[in-house]
């Protein structure tokens, strides 16, 4: 693909991203500072595209800039699941690069005998119960999380997130870089 391949089609590809994100000309300006005249002339192919237009369009969007100009192919719906075992349904629910990774994770009552070896390995988990009640291993800890409730698991102790057994359990779940800690604020 040409340079001038990407520039051609990148209005539309804007467009449509906008139309599908179900944002309007007015909300997208507020929301990258770039004005409605600016949005839909570069919509239309009446503006070159600049980084300076780009870099808050891909904020906004929660992409990186290869997946916004047509480079990269645009990554599964966020409704989508990205993996699927027979008691386990994981969707990822944030890209931004060099940011923890957010997921849900919905666990049958399938899952609910830890294996005979937990992993390990570096980095932190954190955990949060949307619905039902999480077992959680961490070490030597045992825990049962109920909604509303959280947790942070050292992963470089064995661990283990699943069910009491007694129904499905909703998680959101942050995955931080190796060693990484979340900086929380009172």
């Amino acid at each position: 693909m040409t340079t001038d391949d990407v520039l051609d089609g990148l209005g539309a590809r804007l467009a449509a991203r906008r139309r599908r994100e179900g944002l309007g000309l007015a909300e997208l300006g507020e929301r990258t500072g770039i004005s409605v005249s600016t949005l839909s002339r570069l919509e239309t192919g009446g503006r070159r595209a600049t980084l300076e237009l780009l870099l808050p369009l891909a904020t906004v969007y929660g992409t990186g800039l290869d997946e916004l100009v047509g480079l990269r192919e645009a990554a599964p719906a966020r409704d989508a699941p990205v993996s699927r075992s027979e008691d386990t349904v994981m969707y990822r629910l944030s890209r931004s690069p060099g940011q923890p990774a957010a997921y849900k994770f919905v666990f049958s009552p399938a899952r609910n005998t830890p294996p005979d070896e937990l992993p390990v390995h570096q980095g932190w988990e954190w955990v949060y119960v949307l619905a039902g009640r999480l077992r959680v291993i961490n070490g030597d800890d045992d825990l049962v999380l109920r909604p509303g409730e959280a947790t942070e698991v050292d992963t470089r102790r064995p661990h283990w997130l699943g069910t009491t057994g007694e129904g499905p359990v909703e998680v959101l779940a942050l995955f931080g870089r190796q060693g990484e800690r979340v900086h929380m604020r009172a």
